[in-house]
């Protein structure tokens, strides 16, 4: 599933009398948000479309101008919306880059190895098992963090550990780092999971 919107920033407060805000932005780089000439803004279910007057780079912040919002009051009614746009106008991947828009929903997978180890028959084993899908990313205190929604249909896990009391698929965090992430494969929109013991 390819993804065609992208969070570039987030709305964090009014700026001045005018009707400004201050943005942050997702990646870290705000060259492409000033750029912008068009966003939407998004708010849970809730989206708007406006046109951007300006939009001027701090130190580590971007205040900007939208057409239609000209009072601090405007301004602090759209704290803590989503700036989204096309993918084309996000800010452009380097190497062992990836959008978050791009990792949720992405398959965490596990790869059983040949020798059928693992508790699992070696004609019986697949591949890949899938051991959850990836429904969010989230800074944490080291790095970032994937947020995982245990498959109930996963026969590497013990019993008894995928499910909340409600019944629902427990979800667990990931650290999003080569210690426990290893080939991320967006044609085939998968994760690989290096270690299952962190899913317990």
């Amino acid at each position: 599933m390819v993804i065609e919107q992208f969070v570039v920033g987030f709305i964090r407060g009014k700026h001045g009398l005018a009707g400004e805000f201050k943005v942050e932005s997702a990646s870290g780089y705000y060259d492409h948000i000033a750029a912008l000439k068009e966003v939407t803004l998004r708010h849970g279910s809730e989206q708007k479309v406006f046109q951007v007057e300006y939009a001027e780079p701090a130190d580590t912040t971007l205040y900007m101008k939208l057409a239609g919002i000209d009072t601090p009051e405007a301004a602090a009614r759209l704290n803590g919306w989503e700036i989204i746009v096309p993918r084309k106008y996000a800010h452009p991947l380097t190497a062992d880059e990836w959008y978050i828009e791009d990792l949720k929903q992405c398959s965490l997978i596990y790869r059983i190895s040949e020798s059928g180890k693992d508790g699992l028959a070696e004609e019986a084993a697949p591949a890949d098992e899938t051991v959850g899908t990836i429904t969010n990313v989230l800074e944490g205190g080291s790095g970032d963090l994937l947020e995982v929604s245990l498959s109930e249909s996963c026969r590497l896990l013990a019993d008894g550990v995928k499910l909340t009391a409600s019944g629902k698929p427990r979800k667990v965090m990931v650290p999003f780092n080569e210690r426990f992430i290893g080939a991320v494969d967006m044609r085939n929109n998968t994760v690989e999971l290096m270690h299952l013991w962190i899913l317990e």
